[in-house]
C-alpha cells in the first residue's frame, strides 16, 4: 500500500506527463467549481487520492 506522500508524488508526476505528452487530454483536468469542496480544510484521505490517481490513468487510457 502506498503512502499518502507516494500517492501525491505519483499524481504530480502523472499530471506533468499528461501536460507534456497528452495536451489533448490536459484540457479535461480543469477544476469544475461544483466538485471543489466549500470547506476551508477538506479532509482528503488515501482512498480519495487513490481514486483520483486511477481516474487520471483511465483518462490517459481512453485517449
Amino acid at each position: 500500500m502506498k503512502s499518502t506522500q507516494e500517492l501525491l508524488t505519483e499524481i504530480a508526476r502523472l499530471i506533468r506527463d499528461i501536460e507534456t505528452n497528452y495536451p489533448e487530454v490536459y484540457q479535461y483536468l480543469d477544476e469544475n467549481p461544483i466538485t471543489i469542496p466549500n470547506m476551508e480544510h477538506p479532509k482528503v484521505d488515501r482512498k480519495e487520492l487513490e481514486d483520483y490517481l486511477e481516474s487520471l490513468k483511465q483518462l490517459i487510457s481512453k485517449h
